[in-house]
């Protein structure tokens, strides 16, 4: 008699549990697998994590790094435009008040100069440099128109040979000092000191005197020579009291102690 067929399954099934295949080797085995792939994708991702963690802090350290350059670069920045404001301004105001105090002069007649722009000496008769009033106001003036337009290159060369063809001309000092300011206001500090230096020393009787000794102190704290920028400036203040000229060199003195100079 043959046996029924699920009288031989049911012995296949005690085999396969007597030896321990029933739903553990491949079932477990497949489950192990996963597991580990599990485990191994998290891990991947954890790393992943953590690389682009640190690329990101690394990112913000440099942001940071470059924030603080750039507000460096901004605080210099403010300064030099504050400096150049300031000076312009002081340009401005003399530029307004040489216009003012320069009146046309009719052709023919003789040069009506204020009294701060009075000849420092006397005119030697004859000479045919200062011959003509027209000539030496109308050479001062280009010069001057030259100042205006920024041109400083051509202005200072201007102002250069009207000091030498006019030298006891009532312009020579305001020409003297403009050779100075040209200097300064491009940075040839060192150069603007010696032109400076020489409204001091050859127009005794300038109005221009207070400005040059002003500008002499600036120059020298733009070169850091801070000793002699407060000595300039101190004597600004004692020959010039009550000054507009010595109101600026009191500021920048007080700006010199803030700095801690």
């Amino acid at each position: 008699m043959k046996p029924h067929r699920y009288q031989g399954s049911a012995l296949l099934l005690a085999l396969c549990c007597s030896a321990g295949l029933f739903l553990t080797s491949p079932v477990v085995a497949e489950e192990s697998l996963e597991q580990r792939v599990t485990r191994m994708e998290k891990l991947l991702e954890s790393q992943g994590l953590v690389d682009l963690y640190l690329r990101l802090e690394a990112l913000q350290q440099e942001v940071q790094m470059l924030r603080g350059e750039v507000e460096q670069h901004g605080f210099d920045m403010k300064g030099i435009k504050q400096r150049q404001r300031d000076l312009y301004l002081d340009i401005d105001r003399r530029l307004g008040q040489l216009e003012n105090g320069r009146p046309a002069v009719s052709p023919g007649s003789p040069a009506k100069l204020p009294e701060s722009t009075a000849p420092t000496a006397p005119r030697e008769q004859g000479n045919p440099a200062t011959a003509n009033p027209g000539t030496e106001e109308k050479a001062y003036r280009e010069a001057f128109d030259l100042l205006k337009e920024g041109r400083y290159e051509p202005a200072r060369n201007r102002f250069t040979d009207f000091v030498v063809r006019y030298p006891n001309s009532g312009y020579a000092d305001n020409a003297q000092y403009w050779i100075g300011e040209i200097n300064y206001v491009t940075r040839a500090f060192e150069q603007a000191i010696v032109e400076f230096q020489k409204v001091l020393d050859n127009y005794s009787s300038s109005q221009k005197q207070a400005d040059a000794l002003l500008k002499i102190g600036y120059c020298h704290y733009e070169l850091k020579n801070f000793a002699k920028a407060r000595e300039a400036l101190q004597a600004v203040i004692t020959r010039f009291p009550k000054t507009t000229p010595a109101g600026l060199a009191e500021k920048r003195l007080q700006q010199l102690k803030n700095q801690g100079q």
